[in-house]
């Protein structure tokens, strides 16, 4: 966006340095501001997806799948499918997203036949952590939480340990009216009916509060946004139709070095193939490179090579780019031209979404920090401390690799294997603090607003225009880190 015929750039405190910066390298200076409030900030990005919060769950098979997708869209955010699904399974997915509800959470649903065991495992995928048990016409009669489970062997039916007290609330009810009840009843979530008493979803106290704070990403139908990813190998315009005839929102075409030949191959005939679709490419670190992907019908530069958790390309390769710096260079050289980036990677804390949105980037991909929560699409799993976890792996990995090539001959899996990079296995433990994406959502979302109060910026524009960066050392870095504990 240009700011009377100038496209604004980072305003540095000092000068820049001749050498490429992390998010750990940099800082917000704050400025005078007249922004009271953080309430006064708006985060809806400027990139043409709809997202109302800078938030893109990148497309890694343990992280994203259909309840990341929803919970993401429902608070504002969107996030990637994985490329190369089989149709069947990628169409259930869509199909999935595009069917929940904008407030509601999408209620784990069990009759009374069903055994304990069973319904103890589904509650693990939601964070409301309750299943509603209802009759053959999907109405409520009882409801089952974690607690019910004691002293019940685990292959009793849900009849027998569930609570037939169940308050529900009506569809027909407003928001506030819906919390109101909650908070008469002493409950924290309830199932939500309609007029003939059937199961519609569930809310909760804070989940009903943030549809009050957060926008949910939809489309002109009103459905919750999702979008997918290509790799650039195969028929790229049979895939990209694919995913058009889905009603998939955005598509990403996808690959660890995005400055190849056959990326931007790919990229103009996946413009062909769908002229008015929004194209994402990726993933790149140079001026060049984002010139070259934008000439080929890129809408979106996703910018990142080896900052992300899980991936070992910098130390197997040396190849890669701290990412501040790629961001920075690549998001200026796409604005001259009219287009935006993704900062894909490196993210730890709010405070690094902040400085992405500062340096250029239009929304923030990330993953790993969200594969430890009750919605990322991995399997939760228990250790021997009864803690619960779950395994996140590199999309470069030798367990990512096997999955891609499965159809392949063995020979050609057997070869492949040598090429690999990234963690195959990484234990990540669910923190009792922040056990879904929402509650990280929250913590960014209010980090980053912030950020732009800090600035005197009430949207994302004026926060880019704004925000002043300054380079620290190492121990600047850790003197801004908070202390738990004594330090005598």
């Amino acid at each position: 966006m240009k700011f009377g015929g100038i496209i604004p750039q980072v305003k540095w405190l000092n000068k820049q340095p001749d050498y490429d910066l992390t998010y750990n390298d940099v800082f917000l200076v704050p400025s005078l501001t007249d922004v009271a409030s953080r309430t006064e900030v708006d985060l809806t990005t400027t990139d043409g997806i709809g997202t109302t919060v800078p938030i893109v769950v990148a497309n890694m098979n343990a992280v994203s799948g259909k309840r990341m997708a929803e919970s993401v869209a429902r608070r504002g955010g969107i996030a990637v499918i994985p490329q190369d699904m089989p149709k069947q399974k990628l169409e259930k997915i869509i199909n999935y997203v595009k069917s929940r509800h904008t407030v509601y959470e999408t209620a784990v649903a069990l009759n009374k036949d069903e055994h304990l065991n069973k319904a103890l495992a589904l509650m693990q995928k939601r964070s409301h952590g309750t299943v509603v048990v209802v009759d053959e016409a999907n109405k409520p009669i009882g409801i089952f939480t974690e607690k019910d489970a004691a002293d019940w062997d685990r292959f009793a039916d849900l009849e027998q340990a569930m609570s037939t007290d169940v308050i529900t609330v009506q569809d027909s009810m407003t928001q506030t009216e819906m919390f109101e009840k909650l908070e008469t009843e002493r409950l924290e979530l309830a199932p939500v009916v309609d007029k003939s008493g059937v199961l519609l979803g569930i809310v909760s106290k804070k989940g009903l509060v943030r549809s009050s704070v957060f926008k949910p990403n939809v489309d002109t139908k009103g459905r919750l946004k999702v979008a997918a990813a290509v790799g650039i190998n195969g028929d790229v315009a049979a895939k990209v139709q694919q995913l058009l005839d889905l009603e998939v929102d955005i598509i990403v075409l996808d690959t660890a070095h995005g400055h190849q030949t056959k990326m931007i191959e790919a990229v103009k005939t996946a413009r062909k193939a769908a002229p008015k679709a929004t194209l994402v490419a990726g993933n790149v670190v140079t001026v060049q490179a984002t010139r070259d992907l934008i000439a080929a019908g890129a809408d979106i530069i996703k910018v990142g090579v080896g900052p992300g958790a899980m991936c070992t390309t910098r130390m197997m390769t040396g190849v890669g780019r701290p990412q501040f710096s790629a961001v920075y260079e690549c998001a200026t050289e796409a604005r001259k031209l009219g287009k935006k980036v993704w900062a894909d990677g490196g993210v730890k804390h709010p405070r690094d979404v902040a400085l992405a949105l500062a340096a250029g980037a239009d929304n923030v991909m990330f993953a790993s920090w969200l594969a430890a929560t009750y919605e990322s699409a991995a399997d939760m799993q228990i250790d021997e401390q009864g803690r619960l976890y779950k395994e996140n792996y590199g999309m470069a990995s030798k367990k990512a690799v096997a999955l891609r090539n499965r159809n392949q001959s063995a020979f050609d899996r057997y070869k492949k294997a040598f090429f690999e990079e990234g963690i195959s296995a990484s234990k990540l433990y669910i923190d009792p603090r922040t056990p879904s994406v929402e509650d990280i959502i929250d913590q960014i979302s209010a980090g980053v607003r912030s950020s732009c109060t800090y600035a005197g910026a009430r949207n994302l524009t004026e926060f880019f225009d704004k925000a002043v960066v300054g380079v620290q050392s190492a121990a600047g870095f850790s003197e801004g880190m908070a202390h738990t504990s004594s330090w005598s």
